[in-house]
């Protein structure tokens, strides 16, 4: 099927806007999935440290 060329030109804008906005949530995502990952680091060695804290208070 042949498609005039301003039909092509427009179909080949809207696959590269598309590709971008795919390519935006995916980032999007791997951002909020390493924030995720941050998040559970830093409460893990916070309660380290309490711990820690904690059972040095208790040898004193």
């Amino acid at each position: 099927m042949t498609h005039s060329k301003s039909r092509q030109q427009a179909e080949a804008a809207f696959d590269r806007v598309q590709s971008q906005f795919f390519a935006h949530g995916q980032a999007v995502e791997e951002l909020q999935t390493e924030e995720q990952a941050r998040q559970a680091k830093t409460q893990r060695l916070r309660e380290a440290r309490i711990a820690r804290d904690e059972a040095s208070d208790q040898t004193r």
